[in-house]
């Protein structure tokens, strides 16, 4: 399932329940992050509850690294939490293949500080991939022939 029947229904409906849920608005959060098979379908899904493209900026990084499927949400998140500060609130929804949505709301605490530092960021690791064409992922995987 993808796109309408699924994605957009399950996303927006778990998204609006939580909102109603927690009786806050989507200006109440600093960032915002979806279930990211690509780009375009948590940035319709984010302007259709009335997130703006600065609160998923961070988030989104479908476009950098493609689609990792379940840890799309939790890397959005990571990525988020390294620039996040005491105090931020943060919205995020997954997505299951057809199965539904869940939607957490988040308030960041003083603790990020002391974690921030820990490790590279999120942005860190981006940075560091190797792009490489399809002929030499090819050979790396033996599959041509000498």
């Amino acid at each position: 399932f993808t796109g309408e029947p699924a994605y957009f229904s399950h996303t927006l409906s778990a998204s609006e329940a939580l909102l109603d849920m927690m009786g806050t608005r989507p200006s109440d959060y600093t960032y915002a992050v979806f279930h990211q098979p690509n780009v375009k379908f948590p940035s319709r899904a984010a302007k259709t509850l009335g997130f703006t493209p600065e609160q998923i900026k961070y988030g989104l990084l479908a476009g950098d690294i493609g689609n990792v499927y379940s840890g799309s949400c939790m890397i959005g998140l990571t990525a988020i939490l390294d620039e996040a500060k005491p105090g931020d609130r943060i919205f995020m929804c997954s997505y299951g293949s057809g199965a539904g949505s869940d939607a957490f709301d988040l308030i960041v605490t003083e603790r990020i500080l002391e974690s921030q530092k820990l490790a590279p960021t999120t942005q860190d690791y981006v940075r560091r991939r190797t792009v490489i064409d399809y002929a030499t992922y090819s050979r790396y995987r033996g599959k041509l022939k000498d």
